[in-house]
């Protein structure tokens, strides 16, 4: 059984998604798909219907660009909930200038009181250079204090490198 609150990180087509879809279809729940991309163009909006097509029909999708957490609130206790992802849901609070710091500890807090079971997918951003311009490098400091509190917050961690699940903390079901 997949504990209270799982994350998995991994770089950019690390295979990250598609492991955390792997543990919620395989945990035979009810499941629910929380999106937080938002599309802006024909690039991105073939990209989010390759992702609905290879998840398939059994899940329900909620769009939550940036309010994640009225999404949890409506999960039920017997549901699955996969949160995708991490990573774009700050880049729409830190684009719409949002106070991120309170907007990361209300998610956290969110996700540890969400009556379902939640598998959270980040991107790690912290093993590249140094950005060149300060809203990158703002970003990749928020990314990385997010994902160190989800990481601190979860009951598993998991690393996918290359397709790999690497576990950080806890154990796999």
């Amino acid at each position: 059984m997949l504990p209270k609150l799982t994350f998995v990180l991994g770089g950019a087509a690390s295979g990250k998604s598609a492991f955390a879809e792997r543990l919620i279809t395989e945990s035979g729940a009810p499941r629910v798909y929380i999106a937080t991309a938002q599309v802006y163009d024909s690039e991105m909006r073939d990209k989010v219907d390759k992702h609905i097509e290879m998840r398939g029909p059994n899940w329900q999708t909620v769009e939550a660009p940036q309010d994640v957490v009225g999404a949890l609130a409506l999960v039920q206790s017997d549901q699955v909930v996969l949160l995708d992802c991490a990573t774009m849901w700050l880049t729409n609070h830190l684009l719409a200038e949002n106070d991120i710091a309170a907007e990361s500890k209300a998610l956290v807090l969110a996700l540890q009181s969400c009556s379902g079971r939640v598998v959270v997918v980040s991107n790690e951003v912290g093993m590249g250079i140094v950005p060149d311009n300060a809203l990158a490098r703002q970003f990749r400091q928020e990314q990385g204090q997010l994902n160190q509190a989800l990481a601190e917050a979860s009951d598993l961690a998991v690393f996918v490198v290359a397709g790999v699940p690497q576990v950080l903390k806890g154990q796999l079901p």
